[in-house]
């Protein structure tokens, strides 16, 4: 709250009121040439949402699957669900590692391609490719720099043909392989 005025200073206050000129109103300028703005819509929506039935603290998934309809389910590995959990919790041994630190997508790309289908080759099934986290996103330069570039096309680069043709399953490694820096590459078994 403001502290209230002395009386020396009320009287220098409507000095210096007196002494201003009021401003006067500006006449409110019409546009010309814009169209005529109505409240109607042309074609009203015609669909009609409706609530689905639901208990109090029931959940999405309860609701969905007393429906009978598809529930989504988390992303679905192609290994079989032991061999997944070992790998996932590291006691799976890769059978090589292709460590791509230092070199460009130039370089990466052809090393990684003859990487895998050289380990197809010689019938290895789990294999490591570190492509290390990147740069830290601490960058205060005027042209912004792409971190991680390796780590991000790595995954993409496998999900490409002929690579994908021969990969069972990509994923992270385990911390004791690598962590966030280190993928999994779990290679199909040759028929």
């Amino acid at each position: 709250m403001a502290r209230k005025l002395q009386p020396e200073e009320w009287d220098l206050w409507r000095r210096v009121a007196d002494t201003a000129i009021p401003i006067q109103p500006l006449a409110a300028v019409k546009p010309q040439g814009l169209a005529k703005i109505t409240n109607k819509v042309k074609n009203p929506p015609t669909t009609n949402f409706e609530i689905k039935d639901f208990k109090i603290g029931q959940t999405l998934r309860q609701a969905v699957n007393n429906k009978g309809t598809a529930v989504p389910q988390k992303k679905h590995h192609k290994m079989d669900a032991k061999s997944f959990g070992k790998l996932t919790r590291g006691k799976m041994r890769p059978e090589a590692v292709l460590d791509l630190h230092g070199m460009t997508l130039v370089e990466a790309h052809p090393a990684l391609h003859n990487f895998v289908l050289g380990s197809a080759q010689l019938d290895r099934r789990l294999v490591l490719v570190i492509t290390g986290k990147g740069k830290p996103k601490l960058d205060y330069g005027t042209i912004p720099v792409r971190h991680g570039v390796l780590r991000e096309n790595v995954p993409i680069w496998l999900r490409q043909l002929p690579l994908s043709s021969i990969i069972l399953d990509v994923t992270a490694a385990h911390q004791r392989h690598g962590g966030g820096g280190a993928i999994y590459v779990y290679l199909k078994k040759k028929r």
